[in-house]
């Protein structure tokens, strides 16, 4: 689903407008920039998410245009739902618990990998010898 979607069920739910709900959405879905296929929401799809980031960033609770109080978590279970077909709401661990531990990660300084992101910088800034991380972040 996408975000106008997800805005325009919420509204149909809890009243207002769907342009109130639009930004928390978009948000919730922002992760598709980072990785464009359904594993972005191991990011924002799961209980700790939606439990301690949304509020941080939208507080506890909205009011909508028709005076109504929702909360940002339930809006969060809301969207996960929606997405996993009214079946479950994933926890971090759900997620993390499938990706493979490589030392890297760790933070002692004896590894022997390094993230692919980092080897695409180094082989970039061999070639031209003037690309800086913050270039290649912004893409």
């Amino acid at each position: 689903m996408n975000p106008h979607i997800h805005a325009a069920s919420s509204a149909k739910r809890y009243g207002g407008t769907m342009e109130e709900y639009l930004d928390f959405h978009t948000f919730m879905d922002s992760s598709k920039a980072a990785f464009p296929d359904n594993r972005h929401r191991a990011l924002t799809h799961n209980s700790w998410f939606i439990r301690t980031v949304i509020p941080r960033v939208f507080g506890n609770l909205i009011t909508n245009s028709e005076g109504k109080t929702v909360s940002t978590a339930q809006l969060g279970e809301d969207h996960i739902l929606e997405d996993h077909h009214g079946k479950w709401v994933p926890t971090a661990q759900d997620y993390l618990s499938k990706v493979p531990y490589e030392d890297w990660m760790g933070s002692t300084k004896h590894v022997s990998s390094c993230p692919d992101s980092h080897r695409k910088i180094m082989e970039n800034q061999e070639k031209n010898k003037t690309t800086k991380y913050i270039d290649f972040v912004k893409g």
